[in-house]
């Protein structure tokens, strides 16, 4: 139950939206920082895909934002970033969910036998 494809890809999910949350922490508290890159953080394809074969573990991977610079060189947007957030932690609470209906059952079960 632990070791299903189905829990390994929550929590794959949970480490991916936790340190995209990072990032974009990150990213807003340096808004204002001259040349600031912001950092971007992917997983679902390569979540797709682990699951798709079987196993539902997939690392996240983080790169710089390629997007245009204001006039101090940072490319922050507090616009995306806060609608990034949003997003991220709407997603985390579901996979969160998620997962701990899966413990939740089990718990169930055992109570019953």
């Amino acid at each position: 139950m632990f070791e299903s494809v189905t829990s390994r890809a929550l929590v794959s999910a949970l480490d991916g939206l936790s340190m995209r949350q990072r990032a974009i922490a990150d990213n807003i508290a340096n808004v204002n920082t001259p040349g600031f890159t912001a950092r971007r953080v992917s997983f679902e394809d390569a979540l797709r895909a682990s699951v798709q074969a079987g196993d539902g573990a997939a690392a996240p991977a983080e790169a710089r934002s390629l997007e245009p610079t204001r006039l101090n060189g940072s490319n922050v947007n507090l616009d995306t970033e806060t609608l990034s957030n949003i997003d991220t932690v709407l997603r985390y609470q579901f996979a969160a969910q998620a997962l701990n209906g899966q413990f939740t059952s089990v718990r169930t079960a055992l109570r019953s036998a």
